[in-house]
C-alpha cells in the first residue's frame, strides 16, 4: 500500500499495480479495494492500476471533514496529483460511482472515460432515503454485524448465492472490518447526494455502464434509463448477475470493461 501523503486525509491509502494508462477502480459501500481483486489480476497486466481505500475503510482514516461524495472526489483528486497523473479512466462501484460523478464535476478535464458498474446517476429516492434512515438508526444502536449479515448476501442475484458462497463470506468479512462510524458517514453522504443525470446529458466523454437484471439496489429500470442519457454510452446488462459484478460475472465484467478502455484509448491516441 502506498500512503497518500495529505493533512486533508491523513493516514490515508492506496495501491498502484502495473504499467501503461492510468485506470482508477473505486469502492463502494460496506468494500474495500479488495473487492476488486478480480479484475486487478487481469487488469494490471494491460494498465497501470490505481485502487484506493476510501477515508473510512482498511487503512485510511475517516477523515474529520463529513464525508460526501465531493470529499471523495477530492480524495481520488489528490491520488493523481500525488500520482503525477494528468487523465485517467475512473470505474466507480456503487457508491464508488456516486463519487465518480462528483468527480466528473470537479475535474471532468482529468478524465478520458467513466465507468459505472452497479451504479446510478439520480439521488436517492424517498424510499430508499428512508431504508438508508432505517439502517443508520441500527448502526447507531450497535447492530452493525445484524445489518451487514442483511445486507450483503441480499445483493448479489439468487443465482450467484450458491455459485458465489465463498466470495460474498470474504465480502462479508472485509465489511466487518469498517467502523459503524464510517458505515454512517456514508450512508448519510449518499442519502444527502443530488441528482447529477445533468452531467451525463451534457458530457462528450464515452460513458461504461455496467447492470445486472437482478439488481436489487440500483433497479434495472434506473440502469436502462440512465443509459440513454450520454452521448456515447457503453452498456452492459447482464442476466442472472445482481450488484457484485466483479465476483457475480466476472469474465463478462472484465472483458467489456477491457473492450470500453481499449475503444476510449484508441481514439485518445
Amino acid at each position: 500500500m502506498i500512503q497518500l501523503q495529505s493533512e486533508r486525509f491523513a493516514n490515508s491509502y492506496y495501491h498502484k499495480l502495473g504499467e501503461g494508462f492510468p485506470i482508477v477502480l473505486l469502492h463502494g459501500f460496506a468494500e474495500d479495494d479488495r473487492i476488486w481483486d478480480k479484475q486487478i489480476s487481469v487488469f494490471q497486466t494491460l494498465y497501470q492500476v490505481i485502487i484506493p481505500n476510501i477515508p473510512g475503510t482498511r487503512k485510511s482514516a475517516l477523515p474529520i471533514e463529513k464525508m460526501s461524495m465531493e470529499l471523495i472526489a477530492d480524495f481520488i483528486n489528490e491520488i493523481l496529483i500525488q500520482e503525477k497523473i494528468e487523465t485517467c479512466i475512473l470505474f466507480g462501484h456503487s457508491m464508488g460511482g456516486y463519487a465518480a460523478m462528483a468527480f466528473l464535476e470537479k475535474y471532468a478535464y482529468k478524465l478520458a472515460g467513466l465507468g459505472l458498474v452497479h451504479s446510478s446517476v439520480y439521488s436517492d429516492t424517498e424510499e430508499k432515503k428512508e431504508t438508508r434512515r432505517k439502517g443508520i438508526k441500527i448502526l447507531q444502536e450497535g447492530g452493525k454485524v445484524q445489518f451487514l449479515k442483511a445486507l450483503i448476501p441480499n445483493i448479489v442475484s439468487p443465482h450467484s448465492k450458491d455459485k458465489c458462497k465463498q466470495e460474498i463470506e470474504s465480502h462479508l468479512t472485509s465489511a466487518l472490518e469498517i467502523s459503524p462510524e464510517s458505515l454512517i458517514a456514508y450512508y448519510e453522504a449518499m442519502l444527502n447526494r443530488p441528482d447529477r443525470s445533468h452531467l451525463l446529458l451534457n458530457t462528450d466523454l464515452p460513458v461504461f455502464i455496467f447492470a445486472g437484471k437482478d439488481d436489487v439496489a440500483v433497479p434495472v429500470q434506473t440502469s436502462l434509463q440512465q443509459s440513454y442519457l450520454a452521448k456515447h454510452t457503453y452498456f452492459e446488462l447482464i442476466n442472472r448477475v445482481g450488484h457484485m459484478g466483479m465476483y457475480e460475472a466476472v469474465d463478462l465484467l472484465n472483458e467489456s470493461a477491457i473492450k470500453y478502455v481499449n475503444t476510449v484509448l484508441s481514439k485518445t491516441t
